[in-house]
C-alpha cells in the first residue's frame, strides 16, 4: 500500500530519475535540459530551508513520485500564495497517487496559513491528467496561456490553476491585519 511521507535526502536519486525523465520525455515542465544531481540538491535543500512541504509517494521501497510547493513570485507581497509541482513515475501514474500527494500538499498548506495555492500546468492542452487531477481537488482553471512554451518540435500552452486555502480573499491573514 504506497505511504506519503516527507522528504529526506537519500530519496533524491530516485526523485531526480523521476524528474529527468519528465524533463527529457514529457512536457509537464519547460525545462529542456536535465538537470544534474547537485541542482536538484540545490533545489531541494532552497525548499526544505523555506519550510515548504516537500512529500514523497513511496510503495514498499520503491519511490513513485513527489511533490512540493514553493514560493508563487518571490515579491513580498506574494508571500500567501504558493505554486505546487507534482510527479509521478511514468509506470505508476493512473493509480491516485498524483491525488493522494496534492490532497496532503493542501492539507500542509493550510496549516501553514497559506491563502492561494497555484498550478502552472505545461502542456494544457495536452495535459488532461493533471487538469482532471486539480480540478478534483477543487482548484479552478484561472488562466491559459497559449504557445508559451516550445518543446518536442512544437508549441506548448499552460493552464494556469487556482485554490483558495484558509478563506482565500474573504479574510485577511493575520499577520497582515495586524500590518
Amino acid at each position: 500500500m504506497p505511504e506519503i511521507r516527507p522528504f529526506i535526502f537519500t530519496d533524491l536519486n530516485a526523485v531526480t530519475e523521476i524528474y529527468v525523465d519528465e524533463v527529457l520525455n514529457g512536457t509537464a515542465s519547460y525545462e529542456t535540459e536535465a538537470p544534474s544531481a547537485y541542482d536538484m540538491r540545490s533545489r531541494f535543500a532552497m525548499l526544505v530551508a523555506n519550510g515548504f512541504p516537500v512529500l514523497v509517494v513511496i510503495d514498499g521501497e520503491k519511490l513513485l513520485g513527489f511533490a512540493y510547493v514553493d514560493f508563487f513570485r518571490k515579491r513580498p507581497a506574494y508571500r500567501w500564495t504558493v505554486e505546487n509541482s507534482i510527479y509521478v513515475a511514468r509506470n505508476a501514474r493512473g493509480r491516485g497517487l498524483g491525488r493522494k500527494l496534492l490532497m496532503k500538499l493542501v492539507e500542509h498548506c493550510s496549516a501553514l496559513g497559506f491563502r492561494q495555492m497555484i498550478a502552472v500546468i505545461g502542456d494544457g492542452a495536452k495535459n488532461d491528467a493533471s487538469i482532471n487531477l486539480h480540478r478534483y481537488i477543487g482548484f479552478e482553471q484561472c488562466g491559459y496561456i497559449k504557445g508559451s512554451g516550445f518543446k518536442h518540435g512544437r508549441w506548448l500552452d499552460t493552464v494556469l490553476m487556482q485554490l483558495p486555502l484558509n478563506g482565500g480573499v474573504e479574510t485577511l491573514p493575520q499577520q497582515a491585519a495586524k500590518q
